[in-house]
């Protein structure tokens, strides 16, 4: 397991063998997801956004379609009216 130290600022320093797997350089950007276990998952931001599609899945949740998304949203929005 690799470990790292949090600053007083909040930073860290990713350990060689994380940057290189990710194949991170210098000015790479990364992004940080908090699945529904509350794991937390880094990815970079050099990846096509297609290669994401699933990674919050839920075993035994159906795929929203893009009306049943626009519904909720419409149902989420009057909520606030």
């Amino acid at each position: 397991m690799l470990t790292t130290t949090v600053t007083d600022t909040g930073q860290i320093t990713l350990p060689d063998e994380i940057r290189q797997h990710l194949k991170l350089v210098s000015g790479s950007r990364v992004e940080f997801v908090i699945d529904e276990d509350g794991q937390v998952k880094i990815f970079p931001l050099t990846v096509a956004v297609e290669t994401l599609s699933g990674i919050l899945h839920r075993p035994g949740i159906q795929p929203a379609s893009l009306e049943d998304m626009e519904t909720a949203i419409s149902e989420g929005a009057n909520d606030w009216a």
